[in-house]
């Protein structure tokens, strides 16, 4: 029998590990955190739940997005389509859910995938009860995306 704890949970709120953001940060140097509470906020410019980051525009910033997993669908859907014909990078810290249709309509060769090796330990909670992977969507005139392509 598959535990309910591996899709489930009574609260979204999972608060990345700082080491985790920190490595990603100097990598991708973020700006914008559009689902964050200001105890977990990542970066300086964040919307939180009452601001609704899935109703705000986030074209031309490097997003970091750790969304609540209850809505998971829709956040990777909107870190989708705001990178498609802008300079928008979204990173996303998500479940490894292969299975699910956001996972093959919209990040499965539309996307850079890096699974994480063991279980994230989310800050402030036990280790996760699902496997975790990295999502990077990178927007369609990113200028590291146009020297790909060259």
């Amino acid at each position: 029998m598959i535990s309910e704890t591996l899709y489930s949970s009574k609260s979204d709120e999972w608060y990345t590990p700082q080491k985790l953001y920190e490595e990603l940060d100097a990598e991708f140097h973020f700006n914008l955190d559009p689902c964050a509470t200001p105890e977990s906020a990542k970066c300086e410019m964040y919307y939180t739940k009452e601001q609704d980051g899935l109703s705000q525009k986030w074209g031309g910033n490097r997003v970091f997005c750790n969304p609540p997993y209850s809505e998971i669908n829709k956040w990777v859907e909107k870190a989708y389509r705001e990178t498609r014909e802008d300079n928008t990078l979204v990173v996303m810290l998500i479940p490894a859910r292969t299975d699910t249709k956001f996972f093959h309509n919209y990040i499965y060769g539309r996307s850079e995938v890096r699974f994480i090796k063991g279980r994230v330990h989310f800050s402030g909670a036990d280790r996760a009860p699902f496997p975790s992977m990295i999502v990077i969507f990178r927007g369609a005139n990113l200028k590291e995306n146009n020297a790909e392509k060259k």
